[in-house]
């Protein structure tokens, strides 16, 4: 296979569980890409004895702010705004900006093998690609009427919603789960992709899924995640067992993967398209037991960009319906090695729903 990936490189050159210099390599490489992505023009996100798959948004308090009643808790990914094609103020903002500045400012991951990461096979510049790299690019086509009009910024997981909020990106793109808690500070389209959150840990392990086999056991998840939510929700709730380990947190999710090759850690609980896309990096690890949630992925943007929301979903509504060049297409390129050839378990419900009125 011609894509060379981070997991393979790093497990070759640690030869082992060991490496202390590799890590630090691993973290330099990092620093240095994050450093430099927002620079570079586009050229181209928890375990218990008794919890099982199927967990309900409902478990998930009202009180997180963005779900007013229990049917939203139920359902945040249908809280959107229906489909429109009409420029407004946030799109006119975005259309004014002049010169080399016209472009779509998107917060993305460099680091996430297949969904957004940097292919060092792919020339000089080791542009991004991935399932939300080209769904960005069917964006800023729509919107400025040229797909690489794109600034891509390197965010990390803890970083997605002060982004939006602070104004440095006009939207997020990056396995970014809906719910209760992020509607109270941004907005979302419709879902473009279906998971859960899933186990992963090494092959030898006796770690069976999420059960009680995560006794006693130390698990890595991404600060601002889904799955770190929902593990801490879950030991509080008698869902998780109390002696599984939490305390390790990371800024992204491939830090988890590698603190996991190096036996710092003994399980990894992420999404479980993210986790598919890491077990595909490093043989010597698996997903462990099914998923035990069900969630959906959207684009991220301002609460009070209704205009810029409203775009996203009518682009999203031609995605899918494009199977030549959208939804299906990307799903096959990137997505159906990890993921496997019939993306259904995937797709995202249609028609979508859209229940938020303002």
């Amino acid at each position: 296979m011609r894509r060379w990936t981070r997991g393979r490189g790093l497990r070759a050159g640690l030869k082992g569980w060991g490496g202390v210099g590799a890590m630090a390599v691993v973290c330099a490489l990092a620093l240095t890409f994050a450093l430099l992505l927002p620079l570079i023009p586009s050229g181209g996100d928890g375990s218990t004895g008794t919890g099982g798959p199927g967990l309900a948004y409902g478990s998930r308090a009202r009180a997180e702010g963005g779900c007013t009643t229990d049917e939203m808790a139920k359902a945040p990914e249908k809280q959107t705004l229906s489909p429109s094609g009409a420029d407004g103020p946030t799109i006119e903002a975005i259309k004014n900006r002049e010169g080399e500045k016209r472009k779509l400012i998107v917060g993305v991951d460099q680091n996430s093998y297949r969904w957004g990461y940097r292919d060092p096979n792919s020339g000089q510049d080791a542009a991004l690609e991935g399932f939300d790299i080209d769904l960005v690019h069917r964006i800023a086509e729509d919107i400025l009427g040229d797909p690489n009009a794109v600034q891509f910024k390197a965010i990390p997981t803890d970083q997605r919603i002060p982004a939006i909020k602070d104004g440095r990106v006009d939207m997020v793109v990056r396995t970014m789960t809906i719910n209760c808690t992020r509607l109270a500070d941004v907005a979302f389209s419709a879902p473009y992709f279906k998971t859960g959150q899933q186990v992963l840990a090494p092959k030898s392990s006796a770690i069976t899924g999420y059960d009680g086999s995560l006794a006693k056991q130390r698990i890595c998840t991404a600060k601002g995640s889904t799955a770190n939510t929902t593990l801490v929700e879950g030991q509080k709730s008698g869902k998780l067992v109390s002696s599984a380990d939490l305390s390790t947190t990371v800024p992204n999710q491939l830090d988890c993967l590698v603190r996991l090759q190096l036996g710092e850690v003994d399980a990894v609980v992420t999404d479980g398209a993210l986790a598919a896309s890491q077990a595909a990096q490093d043989p010597t690890v698996e997903l462990k037991g099914e998923p035990f949630t069900a969630e959906y992925y959207g684009v991220a943007m301002k609460k009070d960009a209704d205009d810029l929301v409203r775009r996203v979903n009518q682009v999203l509504v031609d995605y899918r319906q494009d199977t030549a060049n959208g939804w299906q297409a990307s799903y096959g390129r990137w997505l159906s090695a990890t993921l496997g050839k019939d993306p259904k378990a995937a797709e995202p419900p249609t028609p979508a729903e859209y229940l938020r009125k303002s």
